[in-house]
């Protein structure tokens, strides 16, 4: 095999398998990465929620002050569904941006592979 045949291999060898493999892994590496700062987000934020809760009941000290807790929990019950639903959506909307990348990184790489077999003839 001379050098230029296997340099013609190793350039559809690399166009074909390795390009979209490691196109597809930066892809999932770069999803995993928001996905996890995600998480990490709304878990500080369910966490400062639960803690200020905490320190809400210990300043109860009277019958008013109980009052006040109990009609805010109604605000943090709110409060914690529209962050639910904020995160939900956030997530649905990395998934969708990564499908769609998915797809495109098929398409190109079909793209490539039709267009390297007429060489390799």
């Amino acid at each position: 095999m001379s050098n230029a045949n296997f340099d013609q291999f190793t350039k559809q060898f690399e166009s074909m398998f390795f390009g979209p493999a490691r196109a597809y892994a930066t892809m999932s590496l770069d999803y995993t990465e928001k996905l996890l700062a995600a998480q990490y987000d709304a878990a500080k934020a369910y966490t400062d929620l639960g803690l200020n809760q905490a320190r809400a009941a210990l300043d109860v000290k009277d019958p008013e002050g109980l009052r006040t807790y109990v009609e805010g929990q109604q605000k943090v019950a709110k409060e914690i569904g529209e962050r639910a639903k904020a995160d939900a959506e956030k997530v649905v909307a990395m998934n969708q941006e990564v499908v769609q990348q998915a797809q495109k990184l098929t398409e190109e790489s079909v793209k490539a592979a039709s267009t390297a077999k007429p060489a390799a003839k």
